[in-house]
């Protein structure tokens, strides 16, 4: 007789993400643009510091929460954005999903309700499954992917703990506008739930206007029940480091901080010079590159016949395919066999019918992996 495992594992899946990419990895000659991996290497006077600490002997244990040199630099950075912060409000995190993980795992009970946005990255609906609390899905896909107040007043029950925030969005790369957050924000206020922001993409918004144009920053009123996350990953390509933080009141910070302690103990200490150099990296160049990539991208799409809102940062599209198959999931499917150019599903981030495209890959790549599918789309519609 086998032994019973956790129950809430019954209700997760494997990534689909991970699987089409595995797919594409497994088809010859495949082009994948599935990830949301920077094509580029750390730059390397970040890279150097790993070298100049294990030179210093930082090999043992460092604070649970990080080095208070890493923290005062993040706490700074935050505080130069419009985000005052001491170094005891921050936790730095073995990137942004375990930040994410230890702070959905100190917030909810079971039986409680967290309202994700969609579409979304799959990441919080998991999470939440695996504190056994509830996921109620909030659809935007009617409302240009901005938060309608109506539909989220109707979303929020007795039970509900927490909403997941994440502007600029995984996968259609849109800005929650000032509209949409106020709408957050005077719900919370009267419901008194918790509002959690992934904001990893935030140095990537394309108009400087909306960059720092978050939900912490417009709503300082609620700092006592908002958690930010962010991480190195996107804007630095340090996706491999796994080096990010999150932010909080600091009696939220210390209880998510017993989690944090228990999951993984701390960060690599060699590492965190580096993220100390990182943070001070500026991150224009990168965003510009993007921002070309990302014109490429939107013009091909417009020739296919492709709708696609502009994204306003991250380095995702997100096009509609609808009509083209019998669903998303056999349209990237069949890319891959036939064009050998690799998407992921829009159903697997709640919204069937579109797809998503990653476009943070080298410029070869992207204009092959383009053109590749720009042909697939025209023999579709023969």
């Amino acid at each position: 007789m086998s032994l019973e495992l956790n129950h809430a594992l019954e209700g997760l899946r494997p990534s689909a993400i991970r699987r089409f990419s595995a797919l594409a990895a497994a088809t010859p000659g495949c082009i994948s643009l599935t990830l949301g991996e920077p094509g580029e290497v750390t730059p390397v006077a970040i890279r150097e510091r790993v070298g100049q600490s294990l030179a210093a002997g930082k090999t043992h244990y460092p604070p649970n929460n990080g080095t208070a040199v890493l923290r005062q630099a993040i706490a700074d950075r935050c505080s130069r954005t419009g985000l005052p912060l001491s170094p005891e409000q921050v936790i730095v995190t073995n990137g942004a999903t375990e930040a994410l993980f230890s702070t959905l795992t100190a917030l909810l009970n079971p039986g409680d309700e967290v309202i994700v946005p969609t579409p979304a990255f799959v990441l919080y609906e998991s999470i939440a499954l695996l504190a056994r609390a509830r996921v109620v899905t909030l659809d935007t896909s009617e409302d240009g992917f901005q938060i309608d107040a109506k539909k989220l007043v109707a979303a929020v029950t007795p039970r509900t703990k927490a909403i997941v925030l994440s502007s600029p969005n995984n996968p259609t790369g849109c800005v929650l506008d000032e509209k949409s957050l106020d709408a957050v924000a005077d719900l919370a206020s009267r419901s008194g739930f918790y509002v959690v922001c992934d904001d990893v993409y935030e140095e990537l918004v394309y108009d400087e206007v909306l960059r720092g144009h978050g939900f912490a920053r417009l709503h300082p009123e609620l700092a006592d029940r908002t958690i930010v996350v962010n991480s190195l990953s996107k804007p630095w390509a340090m996706t491999g480091w796994r080096l990010g933080w999150l932010t909080a009141d600091p009696e939220v910070a210390s209880q998510v901080a017993k989690v944090h302690q228990y999951a993984v103990s701390c960060i690599v200490s060699f590492t965190q010079d580096a993220a100390v150099q990182a943070l001070q990296t500026d991150t224009t160049p990168m965003r510009e590159r993007y921002r070309a990539r990302r014109a490429i991208t939107l013009a091909t799409l417009e020739r296919m016949g492709l709708a696609c809102i502009v994204p306003e940062g991250a380095f995702y599209a997100f096009p509609s395919v609808a009509g083209l198959c019998e669903s998303d999931e056999e349209f990237c499917e069949r890319a891959i066999r036939e064009a050998g150019v690799a998407l992921v599903p829009g159903s697997v981030f709640g919204c069937p019918d579109h797809v998503r495209l990653s476009y943070a890959t080298d410029d070869r790549t992207l204009s092959e992996g383009l053109s590749r599918l720009e042909q697939f789309v025209a023999d579709l519609r023969r």
